[in-house]
């Protein structure tokens, strides 16, 4: 028999936390989040004026056999005038019986709080690990986003759940041959629109410092009408800024700005770090602080963290100046690839950026919906 219950206790955390290391101990391609980060969310108690949350755990004969967390973002909620609980890290062994009382539980939540939907797997914003995969099993997983086992999909659909929408990811390569076009393109584009990259001749935190205000604005203007999303408080922005600070490289950049320094497009990319954390399950012990750090000068790899353009610059050639970035990262041969993470399959006009590169399309990620 399976039982469901609330993690309340600092064992009840702890559980929670290290149950998918153990699930997913000896699979090469799984990636864990930082255990600290884990562990402030779990014990802040999962709730602000934005939200509410709950963790969950599923036992069997005393032991652990599955998790799952859900989400009440009424922010959310009140902006898209939608009546919905989200939910995340959910993990579980190959059994139904177990994925359907997890999904029970949260579903009851749910409905004690008014809400007439679930959906998910998505956080409290775009910037948590979100998607189901449901394709590229045997792709390294990035750092920004979640693995999972092939029978997932299975359990999720099995507890009634069905497709909203899927996000496309892909690899890319330096392209045989430059487009110059594509060069000329973005540097009129600069110049007709009296914009400059910012420079990065000064310390990550003067950088940091000067732009990321301007930045997170940007962020969140640009991905306001996109599937999930919210706008990011100014607690979330502190935090995200201490959970990369450690392997943000501002020379992997580009920030475009207009003559009033503000920022109006960017393209942010992360050293890919996936390595250095699955033999320390995320735990920041000194050996792997040595990898960050090694992976943060010199990556071979690179996770596409963010791109955007502010609306008004849209049909206006500055995207162009993004791409040609990405273009001479791999050209150069500073990094063999770049990973772009999440890309909306009906987002085509980002998609369709990715030909200037050979581009492999190898990971599909979905996010699911019931009625309840």
């Amino acid at each position: 028999m399976v039982t469901v219950r609330r993690v309340e206790s600092k064992k009840d955390i702890k559980e929670f936390i290290e149950f998918p290391l153990r699930l997913y101990k000896g699979c090469e391609y799984f990636v864990p989040p930082m255990y600290a980060d884990e562990k402030k969310l779990l014990t802040s108690g999962g709730c602000s004026d934005t939200y509410e949350s709950v963790f969950l755990l599923a036992e069997r004969d005393g032991k652990t056999v599955g998790r799952i967390q859900g989400i009440l973002h009424k922010q959310y909620n009140e902006l898209k005038g939608e009546s919905r609980v989200r939910f995340n890290r959910f993990d579980s062994i190959d059994d139904a019986e177990v994925s359907r009382a997890l999904f029970a539980e949260v579903e009851k939540w749910a409905r004690e709080r008014g809400m007439t939907e679930v959906c998910g797997p998505l956080g409290f914003s775009d910037l948590d690990r979100e998607g189901l995969l449901i394709e590229g099993f045997e792709e390294n997983s990035t750092f920004e986003e979640q693995y999972n086992y092939e029978y997932y999909g299975r359990l999720v659909e099995d507890a009634g759940y069905s497709k909203e929408v899927d996000w496309l990811e892909f690899e890319l390569r330096a392209p045989e041959k430059r487009n110059e076009m594509l060069s000329r393109v973005a540097k009129r584009a600069l110049e007709m629109n009296k914009l400059h990259i910012a420079p990065t001749n000064m310390s990550k935190k003067a950088y940091i410092d000067k732009y990321a205000d301007s930045f997170f604005d940007c962020l969140d203007e640009c991905y306001s009408k996109l599937y999930g999303t919210v706008p990011i408080s100014d607690e979330q922005r502190k935090e995200l800024i201490e959970q990369f600070l450690l392997i943000i490289n501002i020379k992997f950049a580009v920030f475009i700005c207009d003559e009033s320094d503000r920022v109006v497009a960017f393209g942010l990319c992360f050293p890919s770090i996936g390595d250095a954390l699955k033999k320390s399950g995320g735990r920041l012990t000194l050996p792997a602080i040595l990898k960050l750090l090694k992976m943060a000068r010199s990556p071979k790899a690179m996770d596409l963290g963010l791109v955007a353009v502010r609306p008004e610059y849209q049909n206006s050639g500055v995207n162009a100046v993004l791409v040609d970035g990405i273009v001479e990262m791999l050209s150069s041969g500073l990094v063999e690839k770049c990973e772009t993470n999440l890309n909306l399959e009906t987002n085509t006009a980002v998609i369709a950026q990715w030909k200037y590169m050979k581009a492999r399309q190898h990971k599909r990620r979905r996010a699911y919906l019931k009625h309840i």
